[in-house]
């Protein structure tokens, strides 16, 4: 019998279970996904490879509870933060910043590497917390409409144009944490995109 570090069996579990997605994050950080196996992921969790498969019945599996598990606790932070701002464009610019900090933190393979690696189904589970997060910024952006501090426009289009130009600036600087500069400028530029006006002091304006 293993010995027992946890007070109780769930809390065990659940321990061994955080081993691994830690584990698991790690190696995609270091190696990527091409070539990953389970036993690697065993060896970096420092335990057996069958207690990885007593969680996980495979890599895609162990792929999609990471992934949830690395967005769930990025929307839950991204939620916090936004509690303090009540300006739509101040809370847009708290958005920017935090995908931008989160898309080059985290090591997961972009949208599109995930899709031809993972079943239709398991793509499919991912887009829980997408959605969550699609609908944070539509959210912010009507608001900033219906206030005047944006001029009207196609909300699900711009929510399309920022993820991809989000996506797309994380990518090119490929560094573990962004540079002050390059949030501050992907913040303007998407401000700028979506047509928010600012005073001399740079506070949000309304507009019309």
């Amino acid at each position: 019998m293993p010995r027992i570090v946890a007070p109780t069996n769930a809390a065990q579990r659940e321990q061994t279970q955080r081993k691994i997605l830690n584990a698991f994050g790690e190696l995609l950080f270091t190696h990527g996904l091409p070539g990953l196996t389970m036993t690697d992921v065993a060896r970096t969790a420092g335990v057996g490879r069958t207690a990885v498969y007593n969680y996980f019945a495979d890599l895609e599996q162990l792929l999609v509870a990471y992934a949830l598990d690395e967005t769930g606790k990025f929307v839950v932070e991204l939620k916090s933060k936004l509690e303090g701002q009540e300006n739509p464009v101040d809370r847009l610019a708290v958005y920017v910043r935090a995908q931008m900090e989160d898309l080059t933190r985290r090591h997961l393979p972009p949208g599109p590497a995930m899709r031809s690696v993972l079943s239709s189904e398991s793509f499919a589970k991912l887009g829980i917390h997408v959605g969550e997060l699609n609908t944070i910024l539509t959210d912010i952006l009507r608001a900033g409409m219906a206030q005047r501090y944006l001029p009207a426009a196609d909300v699900d289009g711009l929510v399309q144009l920022i993820h991809g130009s989000l996506t797309a600036s994380a990518s090119r600087r490929n560094m573990d944490t962004p540079d002050e500069e390059h949030i501050a400028g992907a913040v303007r530029f998407i401000q700028a995109g979506v047509g928010a006006s600012f005073d001399a002091k740079g506070r949000p304006v309304q507009q019309g």
